[in-house]
């Protein structure tokens, strides 16, 4: 799943905990999310609580897209 954050000016630590909620969500579910299009101020908040080492970022959602790998098949 890919989370277009362009339009997105402010985030405090209740979009952050909705951002967590989401990725555990996903990966119980075998999911992946990435971010795409996060502004520069956003993204520094992202980089002091540390999210910036949980969620892949991508500059455009193509680029977001070109990078994508399918999850391995369930066995």
């Amino acid at each position: 799943m890919l989370i277009d954050l362009a339009g997105l000016t402010f985030c405090d630590s209740t979009g952050i905990a909705v951002l967590i909620a989401a990725r555990n969500r996903a990966l119980a579910a075998r999911a992946d999310i990435a971010l795409v299009a996060v502004p520069d101020r956003v993204r520094r908040v992202f980089k002091i609580v540390g999210l910036d080492q949980v969620f892949p970022t991508y500059s455009t959602v193509p680029e977001a897209e070109a990078a994508w790998t399918p999850p391995p098949a369930a066995r």
